[in-house]
């Protein structure tokens, strides 16, 4: 699900052709009254049980989650305006073309975007925003906001393993599938270009781990004297998952496995 659509190798498809009006971090930060909200942008291959993750994760919490538009059709169960908002391409690109999304991308011949308006209200009110989109369109969040952005790879165990999990969704054609998993091995490989990696291999810990993730970018925004032991933890966990820990050696045992 690209659903809040979370991230480079060969050329993209990334529409570009919006970006006229670039959006700085100033443009939706500047009316933010006391703690800013975080920016926390998930993305990983398709398949790697990124919905899930983030439901159980967000379980209780008052946060946004950004709802993407979409040009592709909607699968079975999914309903306009919760996992997506699905449009006719027209539409999407008329968006496009006002500047109406804060990223948008082109991916295996559908769009996905971001509306920009609701996450800039969201972050003026101090509200964490969380955004669960696709690499490309990452990377342009990234671009635009620098480090205010929190990047989130969500890494499958192995390449066998998501491939394991494509095929059981039963929602995609082989073709489909092996053009999932060759853009899957790029975007593994470029797991350094996030500040954290999360590996679903064990849903609880990953849960776990995300909760950590957060809680240490909040407390970052206060004075070291103000952090609790629980922050301290959570900052020791965060650490560990960041990507600068990961080698390339890692990432390679990842794909080839």
């Amino acid at each position: 699900m690209r659903g809040v659509c979370l991230l480079f190798g060969p050329p993209r498809q990334v529409c570009f052709l919006a970006m006229t009006e670039p959006v700085s971090s100033n443009d939706i930060s500047a009316k933010t009254a006391g703690p800013r909200g975080l920016l926390i942008v998930m993305t990983g291959a398709s398949g790697v049980g990124k919905g899930t993750l983030r439901e159980k994760w967000l379980a209780g919490q008052d946060v946004f989650y950004s709802t993407s538009w979409t040009t592709r059709e909607a699968r079975e169960g999914e309903v306009n305006g919760r996992e997506y908002i699905f449009v006719k391409p027209a539409e999407f690109l008329a968006k496009a073309e006002q500047g109406g999304f804060l990223e948008h991308a082109q991916f295996v011949g559908n769009h996905y975007g971001t509306p920009i308006e609701p996450i800039e209200a969201a972050l003026e009110r101090g509200q964490d925003v969380i955004l669960e989109i696709e690499v490309e369109g990452a990377m342009q969040v990234k671009s635009r906001m620098g480090d205010r952005a929190i990047l989130v790879f969500i890494m499958p165990p192995s390449l066998t393993e998501l491939r394991r999990r494509l095929t059981g969704r039963a929602t995609e054609t082989p073709e489909r599938i092996e053009k999932r998993l060759t853009r899957a091995r790029d975007e593994i490989m470029e797991a350094h270009e996030f500040r954290y990696v999360v590996v679903n291999d064990d849903l609880e810990r990953a849960v776990g781990e995300m909760q950590a993730m957060q809680r240490a970018e909040r407390a970052a925004q206060r004075p070291e004297s103000e952090w609790t032991p629980e922050d301290r933890a959570a900052i020791e966990l965060a650490q560990r998952l960041h990507s600068r820990t990961l080698t390339r050696e890692d990432l390679l045992n990842v794909v080839n496995s």
